[in-house]
């Protein structure tokens, strides 16, 4: 069983308030707005303006409990920066690839911990995973004109999704293949040979493209003394050879990466 209800709440152009001052309170002001939000800083002109939501990052702790009870009893859900136990809900960190957005909560128990398990998925899912959310929209007319049937529908697309498949979320130019993949024309798999010419044996200093790339290959060729931690991105299943420092290297069927260790 969760504790918390994941949601998402709709604040363009709807009046928030937020309370208190400092950092903080900037901080919840500014997510307000990146959110669309109108920032009311005033209790009475909030409730006046119908502000549903309300976030107080007040330091003193009698004044934030104070302020949660007041706007509470006016019906208002309320957050308090730092103090979960004041809180009718807690904010995410947040991963932005508008019009996807992924949450990681930990229901007030370490925001720490969430932002570093947003930090590490920055890196697997490309920025133009945003595109390809906007291409499938705008496609769902020409969807339904080619799979009339749900069902037959939601197969296509479960098939075109998959890793691997024409329109992998987790390839780059996914976004770009929606109107190919809907004429049937699209290739379903990258091919090719790549060359990874790594700066740090660090997992945490992979480029988004270097990440996406060792994560999509069929293949690995790698040069000596590219440790466990960094092939460990790749799929199980993928072949993996060594090579000689500097020895060309020549495409396998599919998608073939080649990792060339740090020079000094």
């Amino acid at each position: 069983m969760i504790d918390n209800l994941p949601l998402f709440h709709a604040v363009r152009d709807r009046p928030v308030l937020v309370l208190g001052r400092g950092e903080a309170a900037l901080a919840k002001r500014r997510l307000v707005e990146r959110a669309g939000g109108l920032v009311i800083d005033d209790f009475r002109e909030g409730l006046l303006r119908g502000a549903r939501l309300v976030f107080i990052a007040h330091e003193e702790e009698e004044l934030a409990a104070r302020d949660a009870r007041r706007a509470r009893g006016a019906g208002l859900l309320v957050n308090v920066t730092d103090r979960p136990s004041l809180c009718d809900f807690t904010v995410p960190s947040i991963l932005d690839r508008t019009p996807v957005l992924v949450a990681f909560g930990t229901g007030g128990a370490s925001a720490g911990l969430a932002k570093h398990l947003r930090l590490r998925l920055e890196t697997l899912l490309p920025q133009s995973l945003g595109q390809l959310a906007g291409a499938l929209r705008d496609a769902r007319g020409a969807l339904r004109s080619r799979w009339p049937a749900a069902a037959d529908r939601r197969r296509a697309i479960d098939a075109a999704l998959t890793a691997g498949g024409p329109l992998d979320p987790l390839r780059e130019d996914s976004a770009d293949k929606v109107e190919q993949w809907l004429s049937g024309t699209v290739q379903e798999q990258a091919r090719g040979l790549f060359e990874i010419a790594l700066t740090s044996l660090d997992p945490d200093d992979l480029t988004l493209r270097q990440a996406r790339l060792i994560g999509e290959a069929d293949t690995l060729a790698c040069e000596p003394g590219i440790p466990e931690a960094l092939l460990v991105r790749a799929r199980a299943d993928a072949v993996r050879h060594g090579i000689e420092n500097g020895a060309a290297v020549e495409a396998d069927a599919g998608l073939t990466v080649v990792m060339r260790a740090p020079r000094d």
